[in-house]
């Protein structure tokens, strides 16, 4: 039975105590196919009261016992799969063999990290004579975004469940649906009441409420670095800790001894993966000045070999872009890009030829572009690649950090220990080399307004725990 008009509080399915709906549209349609209840402050403060009744008995089980219900969450999440990437791709309008193999698999890795992760931690340890005691934080208000839905809720639910944490989430109310099936998850693996909340919402009824919220003791937002700014004010009221993921502008830095061919080839394809809907996609490609020309022609043909279409054909790469709002945005840019001066490659304005309804956006390469472009300086969130010659090593690595986000680095070499040197001048969190696979053991998150903290495995466990030294615990007992 459907949930969408209910929200998963205190363990059970309750009704929203303002009644108010919103639809959900499927962005490759640009039509409504579901309904949700969205909710207010009424709804945040009885999820919260729910999670602070449960937190003092939950945060002191035993590791055990909260690697056990992790194991259930990921057989519950396993039985939900199919349903899971069926949702991301109605709500986001994704390719519905990457909505599998990449959107719900997310969720399943994060999953799977975590227990592995939790299998190892230490809540303890002795230092001399003092115990050093890591301990759940409290309360958690968990606000995830529409881009990666199932990567960044995991990500957040996973390690503050084996921290012993409590928790509300907000799951973006574009893409909610595959949020509410994750609480059947929940609800399913046996999660104690109370441990885990779920309220839909705006951001402005639900989400600032939440990271307010006096009786919330840590606030994990992934969303819009404007976004960030506005729950990272809200929190400072309570002086609670904010965890935040925040905007990108990641530099992809081809090096002289690359090979410029598959270096171009797979920038394009890592730039517009997810329809370029990535915090951390490699959307400034920095080439040598001697290539630009041929680089520029490398990354057409890659750009023109993508098929963009219908999310339930499975010779489409890439869908439509997640609303209106986003398409109007990456069409203004685009435009932009060409007013400035860029030399306009591949793609352009409109949509795709032969497509008249859905937010779908041709793939568009711009070459000639300077650092101080609006296109090379702004998170576009859509199919587009600025590609930036340069003329010396120092002035790419300059390039590349000069940006006010600082989240991810590409470099591509054929020489390691060269990518390794320009690794160690970069300013970001996450730098890929030759285009690694993913790995869900590193540490993920931003330099400057990148956002702080880090997620993933036993780096996310951390952000949920307070640190508490014991000492004397080694001391002798006072005489009597």
């Amino acid at each position: 039975m459907s949930q969408h008009l209910k929200f998963y509080i205190d363990g059970a399915w309750v009704d929203p105590m303002v009644p108010a709906l919103l639809d959900v549209e499927d962005p490759s349609k640009e039509e409504p196919f579901a309904t949700i209840a969205i909710g207010s402050k009424g709804d945040v403060d009885r999820a919260v009261a729910a999670a602070k009744v449960a937190f003092p008995s939950f945060s002191v089980t035993e590791p055990a016992e909260r690697l056990a219900l992790l194991r259930r969450i990921l057989d519950a999440y396993n039985a939900r799969f199919d349903d899971i990437a069926d949702a991301v791709s109605r709500e986001m309008g994704a390719p519905l063999h990457f909505a599998r193999d990449s959107q719900a698999a997310a969720g399943r890795a994060h999953l799977e990290a975590t227990i592995a992760a939790m299998e190892q931690f230490s809540f303890s340890e002795l230092r001399g004579s003092t115990m050093i005691v890591r301990e759940a934080i409290g309360v958690c208000a968990l606000i995830t975004p529409w881009n990666w839905p199932l990567n960044q809720i995991v990500c957040k639910v996973a390690p503050a469940i084996a921290a012993g944490c409590t928790m509300v989430l907000k799951p973006s109310e574009i893409a909610p649906i595959s949020g509410l099936i994750f609480a059947e998850v929940m609800e399913a693996a046996g999660t104690p009441k109370g441990v885990f909340n779920l309220v839909n919402g705006r951001g402005p009824d639900v989400g600032q409420v939440m990271a307010s919220h006096p009786d919330v003791d840590m606030v994990s937002f992934t969303g819009s670095t404007r976004a960030g700014v506005i729950v990272a004010k809200v929190a400072a009221d309570t002086v609670k800790r904010v965890a935040q993921e925040l905007g990108g502008k990641s530099a992809n830095i081809i090096l002289a001894d690359a090979d410029l061919e598959s270096a171009v080839r797979e920038g394009v394809e890592a730039c517009f993966g997810n329809s370029g809907q990535s915090c951390d996609a490699p959307t400034r490609m920095l080439v040598p000045a001697e290539w630009h020309d041929e680089a520029l022609h490398i990354a057409r043909e890659a750009a023109e070999s993508l098929a963009v279409g219908n999310p339930r054909d499975p010779d489409t790469d890439l869908g439509p872009v997640v609303s209106l709002t986003q398409f109007n945005k990456i069409q203004q840019l685009i435009e932009m890009g060409i007013e400035e001066g860029a030399l306009l490659v591949a793609g352009g304005p409109g949509r795709p030829e032969g497509l008249t309804r859905g937010y779908y956006v041709r793939p568009t390469v711009f070459g000639h572009v300077s650092p101080d472009m609006t296109i090379a300086r702004e998170e576009i969130f859509g199919p587009v690649l600025s590609i930036i010659p340069y003329q010396t090593e120092e002035e790419a690595i300059a390039i590349a950090n000069d940006t006010v986000y600082g989240l991810a680095a590409y470099i591509q070499s054929n020489d390691i220990n060269h990518a390794r040197r320009v690794a160690s001048r970069m300013r970001a969190g996450s730098v890929y080399l030759n285009y690694p696979a993913w790995d869900t053991a590193a540490p993920f998150g931003g330099y400057k307004q990148s956002g702080n903290g880090r997620e993933y495995a036993d780096w996310g466990i951390h952000d949920f725990l307070e640190v508490k030294g014991i000492v004397g615990w080694q001391g002798t007992p006072a005489s009597e």
